[in-house]
């Protein structure tokens, strides 16, 4: 069985003691591919040196919304060089907007847009992050492919919105991510969400070291061999078997970053 954790954040200071144990048990966990988020670039030597370290890892190059006031002239060019100059990014992101933290929506949809035409210009996916602003999020997208009429393509990453505003990106093409929070006790609308996506637009991640599935939830950091939680409980939740979870969610996972496994 083959699992691909689709967004990690393994350069964080919480891994650089056990690195190498943190890579055995995803190994032992069937974790063939890991896609690295990134989210400032401040992060892209040390990302770039971790997906160069390990075969097994792609990585994405962007700037978070919580981060958009560090957004200069130069930033866009950082983040297009790098994606040019390394076959091992696969994406943009994460990027997006998030009205949760923070409420500077202008200059975050100007962030959030600038780096949707970089990534529109290398033709290559978008990893988004979406808090407290699905409508919003929604309307950029839309806007884009209706009235700038250019294609994107991408996933939402760590689903915590409803079913219905799930939909609303799938009907955008999106693909739908699913991290240890569809493990926890409470949450309701995203096990909903869980159930209602295709099985074309499903993906799995920890977000690691953040949002530990149940049952390690709790107990410290995240880290990439807990995406087999995930996949255990959305199989439970669809009524299917983690097998055809961990196979279609690795299908998809190479159709989206263009992955060879």
């Amino acid at each position: 069985m083959q699992l691909i954790d689709t967004h990690v954040h393994i350069n964080f200071d919480v891994f650089q003691q056990d690195l190498a144990s943190v890579r055995s048990r995803w190994q032992e966990a069937g974790v063939v591919h890991l896609v690295h988020s990134c989210v400032e670039p401040s992060e892209f030597s040390s990302i770039q040196a971790i997906a160069h370290q390990f075969p097994e890892l792609s990585f994405a190059v962007g700037l978070h919304p919580l981060d958009a006031h560090q957004w200069n002239s130069d930033t866009g060019d950082k983040i297009l060089s790098l994606a040019r100059s390394d076959s091992k990014v696969v994406a943009m992101g994460e990027m997006g907007l998030d009205l949760y933290k923070a409420d500077n929506y202008e200059q975050q949809r100007m962030v959030f847009e600038a780096q949707l035409a970089i990534a529109s210009e290398l033709n290559l996916p978008v990893i988004i992050h979406c808090r407290d602003a699905a409508p919003q999020v929604r309307e950029v997208l839309q806007d884009w492919q209706d009235n700038k009429g250019k294609k994107v393509r991408g996933v939402m990453h760590c689903w915590g919105g409803t079913p219905e505003e799930a939909q609303w990106f799938i009907d955008l093409g999106f693909y739908i991510s699913f991290s240890g929070t569809v493990t926890f006790k409470n949450a309701k609308l995203i096990q909903s969400s869980a159930v209602m996506v295709r099985s074309d637009r499903l993906l799995i991640e920890t977000d690691c070291p953040f949002l530990a599935p149940v049952p390690k939830r709790g107990v410290g950091r995240n880290e990439p061999a807990y995406v087999l939680y995930v996949a255990e409980q959305l199989a439970k939740l669809r009524g299917e078997t983690v097998e055809t979870i961990a196979a279609q969610t690795t299908q998809n996972a190479c159709e989206l970053f263009g992955l060879i496994i």
